[in-house]
């Protein structure tokens, strides 16, 4: 048999091999390489994405604390306002009180008793006067309690002086004002 020298063959075949082999490894690194790149601009894409969504959100989110602000701005304002009609209200309905006040005042109070002062604050009112007798200021004060605007009477001081001849006795009484409610108001209650 002849003899065939098959090493420079098969050196060229590893050789090739070689290089098939390195061929391949840089091929899968750049494959590799590829894939990283990708999939890095893949979750960059979603992460600006979210980023985007975030940064939607907060722009939204300040303008609805911008309106929560206003909304709640408005509210007091309403408060306020709603606060001042009530105050209004009430003037309007105690206004004709104060007229109720002096006439009735003037109905109740008996000869010989004079008022020197009178001070209001609120429905409580405090009178100051002076009196022939004390008589006179018991005679007052069944009076307020019988009034219809008037009631609960309640003598604070009462005090002697000494003017001369005739003796005069110095009061203050306080009393509360009673609020009375004509036909209209009481339908509206």
């Amino acid at each position: 048999m002849p003899r065939i020298n098959l090493l420079p063959w098969r050196e060229e075949q590893r050789k090739q091999r070689q290089q098939q082999f390195g061929i391949a490894i840089v091929l899968s690194v750049a494959l590799a390489g590829l894939v990283i790149w990708l999939g890095n601009v893949f979750y960059q894409g979603r992460i600006d994405y979210q980023e985007e969504r975030n940064q939607r959100l907060e722009a939204e989110i300040a303008e609805l604390n911008k309106a929560i602000e206003e909304i709640e701005g408005l509210e007091r304002q309403k408060e306020r306002l709603l606060a001042r009609m009530e105050i209004i209200e009430d003037l309007q309905t105690s206004r004709p009180l104060v007229v109720h006040l002096f006439d009735e005042l003037v109905r109740t109070l008996p000869e010989g008793v004079y008022l020197t002062g009178i001070k209001q604050s609120g429905r409580e009112i405090e009178i100051t006067g002076s009196a022939q007798s004390s008589t006179r200021v018991s005679a007052f004060m069944r009076n307020i309690d019988a009034s219809e605007w008037l009631t609960d009477p309640d003598l604070e001081q009462i005090r002697t002086l000494d003017a001369g001849q005739a003796e005069r006795f110095n009061f203050v009484l306080k009393a509360k004002q009673v609020k009375v409610l004509d036909d209209d108001e009481e339908e509206a209650a």
